[in-house]
């Protein structure tokens, strides 16, 4: 739920942040929503921790993750079309050497509990770093791409950094043989000549991109087939000045590593393939956050444009994106010092709705917090996204202790606003047309109530009081409002929609007639 605050002089839209925990120097966050299930998110941090939410991201619940392979940083959770969860991870096993392979454990009760894993990319001695994964939506097939080591911080100009790609075709039971897949290696010692930073994703007809940044600045990949080939060379997108790896005051470390994502949406820019990232083309006093996309599936790139929308010369940083497959919206999320002189630090979240576009700035975060250079904040934050319910997680410092922090971030996708007047009553009207088929409008009134914004449920139940959908589930200010059913997944038959509000429930009963 969100209220409005005025700092500085400008207002901001100030949401619900919720603890996810505080305790073991949690840092370097992933999270991930269930699409199947938007009750549920899992998420993780450095080095062995998982948390997991059963109603939407209020509350959570933690626990070490574990496994024979051990669990050691690089967390990055992703789910697949079934609801199941998968967890990647990096390794620091006894007896062996430090990274030596990519696990990914995987969860099939919403992330409560993990299996052992399975493992990519054995290939002693070379070290395997920062990984991520992504999910076909069409075919179920999970794909990652990482950095390998010859000698991981190596200054050695023999060692050399590459790119590599696998993937499982088996629900995450068993990987393929690792494949690089870029041209161009990077050097070893982890800093802007080594090639890092490959976050993949799929287009519409089964593409997989991905970007990464070395010598060459920001580069990128792709596959046609599943990931069996890749382009003969890899594609120049644009500079990045100042490199990956620059200088924050007060961050331990701080990188502009890129993400790649493509737009999955049946909306009007379907296909489009963006990438986001950060740099110091404006200086070392002024970071800032950027996007990037390509509208013919990464054979051409445009221009550049700045995320954040402040006044030139503060430091915006860490930055994430990711888009709402449902509507096409991208959210940014990423660290924000436009408010101070000093080092104390927000967290803002972007949001564009017309491809990238134009952006909207919001603070997510309630407070701001000052980090310490000698605390290690991990390499990124993290964002997910479905349906117009958004969660950002970060880390924050308080009194040198590090916690872990999500947001309440909740946009009404599939509403229509009829009238803004304030009704006299709550109100659910009778469904039209009805009977219908497969789509029919529900219309409803919500009225004041001691918030500016009143929580309302939606959903449908069959005739043995099953609960068929929930179709909405969101805060709405006074006023009447109409949205849409679409039942093309239903039997014939009878069905109720229940109205919850606060202090307020009605049903009516609708005829689905085939």
């Amino acid at each position: 739920m969100s209220v409005i605050i005025l700092l500085n002089g400008n207002l901001y839209s100030q949401y619900q942040n919720v603890m996810i925990t505080n305790t073991g120097s949690p840092n370097e966050p992933t999270i991930c929503i269930n699409p199947k299930n938007t009750n549920q998110l899992a998420a993780g941090s450095n080095l062995n921790f998982y948390f997991y939410s059963t109603n939407g991201g209020f509350s959570w619940s933690k626990a070490t993750l574990t496994s024979t392979y051990s669990v050691w940083g690089d967390p990055a959770i992703t789910v697949d079309t079934s609801g199941h969860f998968y967890y990647g991870h990096l390794t620091n096993p006894s007896g062996s050497y430090f990274i030596d392979r990519i696990v990914v454990q995987k969860s099939t009760n919403g992330g409560i509990n993990w299996n052992n894993g399975s493992y990519m990319a054995y290939v002693p001695p070379k070290q395997q770093d920062k990984e991520w994964l992504c999910v076909d939506p069409y075919t179920n097939n999970i794909y990652s791409t990482w950095t390998q080591f010859d000698r991981y911080g190596s200054s050695n100009p023999l060692d050399s950094s590459i790119i590599l790609f696998s993937r499982s075709t088996d629900a995450g039971a068993t990987w393929s043989n690792a494949l690089r897949i870029n041209k161009k290696a990077g050097d070893c010692v982890d800093e802007d000549n080594t090639v890092e930073g490959a976050v993949p994703c799929t287009g519409p007809n089964g593409e997989i991109y991905t970007s990464w940044s070395g010598p060459l600045g920001i580069v990128m990949n792709k596959s046609t087939n599943h990931g069996i080939t890749w382009m003969n060379e890899d594609k120049f997108v644009t500079s990045q000045p100042g490199g990956w790896d620059f200088g924050i005051p007060g961050i331990y470390r701080a990188n502009g590593l890129p993400v790649t994502a493509c737009d999955l949406s049946n909306g009007p820019y379907r296909g489009t393939v963006y990438i986001n990232w950060s740099d110091q083309r404006n200086g070392e006093t002024d970071t800032d956050v950027w996007l990037i996309k390509s509208t013919d599936g990464g054979v051409t790139w445009g221009i550049p444009k700045r995320v954040n929308d402040d006044p030139s010369g503060k430091q915006q940083f860490f930055t994430w994106m990711t888009i709402d497959q449902k509507t096409g919206y991208l959210y940014f999320v990423f660290y924000d010092r436009r408010n101070y002189t000093d080092n104390r630090t927000d967290v803002y979240m972007a949001k564009s709705t017309d491809g990238g576009e134009t952006f909207q700035n919001f603070a997510v975060s309630s407070t701001p917090f000052t980090p310490s250079a000698s605390t290690f904040f991990g390499d990124y934050t993290n964002i997910t996204a479905y349906n117009g319910k958004v969660r950002p997680i970060w880390t924050r410092l308080d009194n040198s202790s590090l916690s872990l922090y999500t947001a309440i971030v909740d946009f009404v996708t599939n509403v229509k606003t009829v009238n803004t007047d304030t009704p006299s009553s709550y109100r659910l009207y009778d469904n039209f047309p009805n009977p219908f088929n497969p789509v029919t409008t529900i219309k409803f009134d919500i009225t004041n109530t001691s918030d500016i914004h009143s929580n309302v449920v939606i959903k449908i139940y069959d005739t043995n009081g099953k609960e068929a959908e929930t179709i909405m589930d969101a805060s709405l200010s006074p006023g009447t409002y109409e949205i849409e059913w679409d039942a093309s997944d239903y039997a014939s038959g009878a069905y109720y929609c229940k109205l919850e509000a606060p202090g307020y429930s009605e049903s009516k009963m609708m005829i689905l007639l085939k």
